[in-house]
């Protein structure tokens, strides 16, 4: 029997919160701003959404900031080893109408991102995460019909089928996207969070949302 081991080095961390906003909430999020996501994406014509918003400017996004920030700090800790105070520094909803698609793209000036789901999702449009384009593998590759996928040769993974109020937490800078959308409307709740502080032996940066 053989003793060699496999190490799965430098993970990338991901977290699902199933239901992690309760469906009262969920239902108001989506009626109040479903009818505010009226900002175009040059991505598609069948995809819009709000404004950036902080959660100051609504009790509803209080109430879903509340829930979501206790989850940002366990995540936290994942990626920077302690858990540290975190905030809320935009939040935006997005509306993906039949047809719509959301081009790869990764999310600047935060450390953790996030996506609240609001309404059902369509097996067609799960959230798909990449590696970077730019990223360290070996310039040849090995694909045809006879490979086998794993995590250590794969390109793309698709996310779990979510409910409303379910909530994904990643790193901003992890590339991800939404294929066309060919069921009913998919609308989102969006965010991108920063710490207060980082420390590096004494060398401390703060932010603010």
């Amino acid at each position: 029997m053989s003793n060699d081991e496999v190490f799965g080095l430098f993970p990338t961390p991901f977290l699902r919160a199933p239901s992690a906003l309760p469906p009262a909430l969920v239902e108001a999020l989506l009626v109040h701003f479903s009818q505010a996501a009226l900002q175009e994406n040059n991505a598609s014509a069948q995809l819009s959404h709000t404004r950036m918003l902080r959660p100051s400017e609504s009790p509803l996004l209080v109430a879903a900031a509340e829930l979501i920030t206790p989850k940002l700090s366990e995540f936290g800790a994942l990626m920077f080893g302690e858990h540290m105070g975190w905030s809320l520094k935009e939040m935006w909803v997005n509306l993906l109408d039949p047809g719509g698609r959301q081009a790869m793209h990764n999310h600047a000036n935060s450390f953790i991102s996030g996506v609240v789901y609001l309404t059902p999702t369509d097996d067609s449009s799960r959230t798909v995460f990449m590696k970077s384009p730019g990223g360290h593998d070996f310039s040849f590759k090995n694909d045809h019909a006879g490979v086998v996928t794993g995590p250590y040769n794969a390109e793309k993974w698709i996310s779990p089928m979510p409910a409303p109020g379910d909530m994904v937490l990643f790193p901003s800078y992890l590339m991800h996207a939404v294929p066309p959308n060919a069921g009913a409307r998919r609308v989102s709740l969006a965010f991108n969070a920063i710490p207060a502080k980082l420390d590096s032996w004494g060398y401390q940066i703060g932010f603010s949302g």
